[in-house]
């Protein structure tokens, strides 16, 4: 009598989980992680929690501000690229940039990778660029959550969130309950989309115009993919030595909306933004954008950033001043328009 054959047991990795993998990964991981440290990190990666014991000397009323982000749709190009080292950079910048409009320096970052099968170095090149913002804002990477979903997401791609939180002196919170009529709006250059308008951008891109991620553009001196990766600027660097200078008034960050969709989230109700189109150069990928894809002007102001990552709202009589400091600090601040009697809404003129 032949004897039967065992059947083989399910398991997790048969399910499309690997554990082995994901205990690679954060191995990984908090090499990279260990390098955001500071003395305030109390805890290592891999504990159920992150601990973080605030130093706010010189504060008398601290207080934390949070936000919450991912990249959107500009992960695509990671995957049709196969280059994963920028978009966590992307996320660091993009939320140390939503915290800084309130006057709130980054203390710590905690991220959330969400994969369809864990490959770890994908995922220790996201993690990398995580890293790297996190050290150039001052804030430590002290948690996250890495996530096999081998049902939920396509293979191949993933999906990507960040969580901060900043302090900022009770007394020094900026929301642009102070701005006034006369007021002066300066506008600090973008890099590129940052992590806004993608959608439209394949689309205009891959879609209709044709073109493929490597393809060079001469206009723009790159390729496609190079220039719809350009890395989300972080404006920590030349904000923050402003505070102590001017009283700055209101601040906003361009992302989803444009202009008109992110500065009036800090008008008071009785203010309009007044912005000149043509105050500021337009980067060349918009303008190849439009044409390539046949975008509505008027669309694209709402839909991108079109040149413009932040806006400062000063007082007239120091506008100058300020864009002098700016200058100083390497960078460049257009005077974009003033703030005029109105209900809370941005208007763009020509």
């Amino acid at each position: 009598m032949t004897a039967k054959t065992p059947k083989k047991k399910l398991t997790y990795a048969d399910a499309g989980v690997d554990i082995a993998a994901g205990d690679e990964a954060v191995a990984r991981i908090k090499a990279l992680a260990r390098g955001t440290f500071n003395a305030q990190v109390l805890s290592e990666i891999g504990a159920f929690g992150g601990f973080f014991r605030p130093d706010f000397q010189g504060m008398t009323a601290p207080v934390l501000v949070a936000s919450a982000d991912g990249v959107g749709t500009k992960l695509k190009l990671a995957f049709m690229t196969g280059k994963h080292d920028t978009v966590g950079e992307d996320l660091v910048n993009h939320c140390v940039n939503d915290i800084l409009v309130h006057g709130a320096r980054a203390l710590f970052f905690l991220d959330y990778i969400a994969v369809a099968r864990l490959e770890p170095h994908v995922v220790a090149d996201i993690v990398a660029g995580l890293a790297r913002g996190c050290r150039n804002a001052g804030a430590a990477l002290i948690g996250g959550e890495t996530a096999e979903l081998p049902d939920f997401y396509a293979p191949g791609e993933y999906d990507l969130a960040g969580f901060i939180v900043g302090a900022v002196e009770e007394a020094r919170i900026i929301n642009g309950a102070s701005i006034r009529p006369g007021m002066v709006c300066l506008g600090l250059p973008s890099s590129g989309l940052h992590t806004n308008g993608f959608s439209l951008a394949r689309k205009a891109a891959f879609e209709i115009a044709g073109r493929r991620p490597g393809d060079r553009i001469e206009e723009l001196g790159t390729t496609v993919a190079e220039a719809l990766l350009a890395v989300h600027k972080s404006y920590a660097p030349v904000v923050h030595p402003l505070l102590p200078q001017f009283p700055i008034h209101g601040m906003a960050h361009i992302t989803g909306g444009g202009l008109p969709g992110n500065l009036n989230r800090v008008l008071p109700k009785d203010c309009d933004a007044w912005v000149r189109k043509g105050s500021w150069p337009v980067p060349p990928v918009f303008d190849w954008l439009g044409r390539a894809g046949d975008l509505d002007r008027e669309d694209m102001y709402s839909a991108f950033n079109m040149g413009i990552g932040f806006v400062v709202v000063v007082e007239a009589e120091q506008a100058d001043q300020v864009v002098r400091t700016i200058e100083r600090l390497g960078e460049k601040a257009y005077r974009i328009g003033e703030i005029r009697k109105g209900e809370g809404k941005v208007r763009l003129t020509d």
